[in-house]
């Protein structure tokens, strides 16, 4: 049974995810297209003919054929079939801003050219109506030789039509459609060459002939679409293609047609006569809603407050809201860990089920309610058109340590994770600002940093007037801090280079759409599961293991003589001083065994090195075992401190951490130690997922390795100023 397979395209901005989600019911695939970073996203029709299933693609938005990034050449490459895995899409639909008409209609007209039966949906049709403009789409459709739908996505306006219309075709194919080619619209002597060209093509690539007439007007007139290569790495042209080009643009300039613009300039002189014939403006509507609320949400001042304001109010409702959730997993794990230790016999299996498995996987899924909340406002965020308006407020900020604004985007995504966040770097035109940004990237605060933040200032922190929400906020504006900062050395020193203009398109505020935010959340939020089902719950094993391991028959026989005379001293029933004193006993004992463990002996090892920092061996072992991914401290240490153990009422691992003390018995972990832990985490690489996908982005093992020796010597240079400076001023 053949899948017919639908294409969506269009500009950034213009509600194609949108419309997506709503074809497809969130329920999609994604994964990345082979040999490239770029994300692939597709999913099945609802409610489509079983025996005409449907399958939708959605490619990455893109401004024109022309690419400036790796998003829009995937793009150009699948609407050009190029790519091997993707078959000839058997309808493509053009998503457009109705309210943006001319410069959507500069890509749907270069996409309609390509020859594939194509329909164009015309979204957010009233909002262009709000601005005052109403478009004749029957007349729009002639002009464009296509069928045109009417839309409002976000409110599934249009959306039976175009899901009809999907079925339809999938059961009687349509025609291809194509916009006349009027090479005689552009200057004298360019459409020849272009058409010379296309002949040219159709020889070279006959399996694609159709294609050859807009692929011979950007060949022409795109100067870096020569030097792109192919799959193989090859050049994509031969070279006799390549000489013809190039004298043809040689006779071009000789003739005094700049064959760069030639082409844009008679494509956006067409389309402005069709927008003329086909929009009549109304009564103008005066200043509208977005533009009043841009007025104060962009102001330098006021729009800056306000950015601080809701970044404040998303990390205090962290543990505002999360609490109750939280509380209830962290009871579910303590009673299954309860339950499976009293149906089990005492002994080594026991212990690394309870200990090993349940306590210390369960120790970081309890902050799963922290997570999910951390991923929902930032989708409400995007989904409302407020994040564009952020990139604006921070471009000046951002111009000044020499980043583009569009850092801006990637650096934000990296709140949730560094990865989305590098890999969002592609829509960076220039190396240099690329580089720079995904150098930095990972220094702001991700999700997976959260456990940890989470767990000490609950140790650490005084609970009250705010003190949490206010030290995890910054935590994460010293993350923002450190970013600029290294940004702005690296431009200065190894990526010289003015960053270019940012071009930066607001698109309106609309209502989120609950149910994609929501799917958007839980998906995300899946990845931080399933890391902690594989990644974390592997390292717990091994942990446990190293913890455990060597036994020492000395030491055991030592504390059972020392068990058994503290038996025969104790009261029947046992005094609070005589109880206590057998748990002070229980808890040597297993101090002693964990010093003597492999991993006590690695703790211990690499200890010199982080006792200038205040740190003592057991969190030693925490920050070695977080370089697999950061959360991991939080259930070595479940594991250290014997959290999740048997016994009834088992305390909470913060509860464990503040009776935790020193040799010479201060606290442990008091407020300065408890900072200076999560300054050193706010700039430790600690996370291999990001060293590969840094590997993969820059295509070298130079960058990766560099960024993990600078983020961790960071890390170490500024907790020891941060412990000492403060030990010196008392705290």
């Amino acid at each position: 049974m053949k899948t017919f397979t639908v294409v969506l395209t269009g500009n950034p901005n213009c509600g194609k995810t949108t419309l997506f989600n709503a074809l497809t019911g969130l329920r999609a695939r994604v994964g990345n297209y082979a040999g490239v970073t770029v994300e692939r996203k597709e999913g099945v029709l609802t409610g489509a003919d079983a025996l005409h299933p449907v399958t939708i693609l959605d490619l990455p938005g893109a401004y024109s054929l022309s690419p400036q990034s790796p998003d829009e050449q995937i793009a150009r490459d699948i609407l050009f079939q190029r790519v091997a895995d993707v078959p000839a899409p058997d309808l493509v639909v053009i998503v457009a801003d109705a309210s943006n008409l001319q410069r959507n209609l500069y890509f749907a007209t270069q996409v309609i050219e390509l020859g594939h039966p194509t329909l164009l949906v015309l979204n957010m049709i009233d909002v262009a109506r709000d601005q005052g403009h109403e478009i004749d789409t029957e007349a729009l459709s002639k002009a464009l030789g296509v069928p045109v739908i009417p839309m409002v996505a976000s409110e599934g306006e249009g959306l039976d039509v175009l899901r009809q219309t999907l079925r339809s075709q999938a059961k009687t194919p349509g025609t291809r459609h194509v916009i006349p080619r009027e090479f005689n619209e552009l200057p004298e002597g360019f459409g020849r060459e272009a058409q010379a060209i296309e002949t040219a093509l159709e020889g070279h690539f006959p399996h694609r002939s159709r294609l050859a007439a807009a692929e011979a007007l950007l060949v022409l007139s795109d100067e870096r679409a020569l030097s792109t290569e192919g799959g193989t790495g090859s050049p994509r042209y031969p070279e006799t293609l390549i000489q013809q080009v190039q004298l043809a643009r040689q006779r071009l300039e000789a003739a005094g047609v700049d064959w760069r613009s030639a082409a844009i300039e008679a494509r956006y002189a067409r389309l402005f006569a069709i927008e003329q014939h086909v929009t009549r403006e109304t009564a103008p509507p005066g200043e509208l809603l977005s533009d009043r609320i841009d007025r104060v949400v962009t102001h330098r001042v006021w729009g800056l407050l306000i950015f601080v304001a809701v970044m404040a109010l998303m990390f205090q409702s962290i543990f505002w809201l999360a609490q109750y959730p939280m509380d209830g997993i962290e009871a579910a794990v303590d009673a299954l860990a309860q339950w499976v230790g009293s149906s089990m016999p005492p002994g080594d299996l026991n212990d690394l089920i309870t200990r090993g498995a349940i306590a210390g996987v369960g120790s970081v899924v309890i902050f799963l309610p922290q997570i999910c909340l951390l991923f929902l406002f930032i989708g409400l965020l995007e989904d409302t058109g407020y994040m564009s308006r952020a990139a604006f407020l921070m471009d000046r900020l951002m111009s000044r340590v020499g980043l583009h604004g569009k850092s801006f985007i990637p650096m934000l995504s990296s709140f949730a994770c560094a990865i989305p966040g590098i890999m969002a770097t592609r829509t960076i035109e220039t190396r240099q600002d690329r580089l720079a940004t995904i150098l930095v990237a990972p220094l702001m605060s991700c999700s997976a940093r959260l456990p940890v933040y989470t767990v000490l200032i609950a140790a650490c922190i005084p609970q009250r007037n705010g003190w949490p929400g206010l030290t995890l906020l910054m935590m994460y504006l010293l993350g923002i801090a450190g970013a600029l900062g290294m940004a702005w050395i690296f431009k200065k020193t190894l990526l010289r280079g003015e960053p270019p203009m940012l071009i930066l398109e607001l698109p309106p505020y609309k209502r989120p759409m609950l149910g994609a935010v929501l799917r958007q959340m839980w998906d995300r939020s899946k990845l931080f599961l399933r890391r902690a089902g594989t990644v974390i719950l592997g390292i717990n094993i091994l942990l446990w293991f190293l913890a455990t391991y060597p036994r020492s028959s000395e030491l055991e026989e030592q504390f059972s003589q020392r068990r058994a005379q503290w038996k025969q001293s104790v009261s029947n029933p046992p005094t609070p001083a005589e109880t206590e004193t057998g748990l002070q006993l229980d808890h040597e004992e297993a101090g002693e065994k964990l010093r003597q463990s492999f991993a006590g002996r690695l703790g211990r090892a690499i200890e010199p090195t982080l006792k200038p920092l205040g740190f003592d061996w057991k969190i030693g072992i925490g920050i070695v075992t977080s370089f697999a991914a950061r959360e991991v401290f939080v259930s070595t240490l479940s594991v250290v401190y014997n959290v999740g153990g048997d016994g009834e009422n088992t305390a909470s691992l913060a509860e464990v951490m503040k009776s935790e003390r020193r040799s010479d018995g201060r606290a442990m972990y008091t407020p300065l130690t408890g900072i200076t832990l999560m300054v050193f985490y706010v700039f430790a690489m600690q996370c291999v997922s990001t060293v590969a996908v840094v590997r993969r982005e820059t295509n070298s093992w130079k960058w990766p390795i560099f960024q993990t020796v600078y983020m961790t010597s960071l890390a170490w240079i500024l907790a020891f100023l941060t412990y000492q400076i403060g030990t010196r001023l008392g705290f």
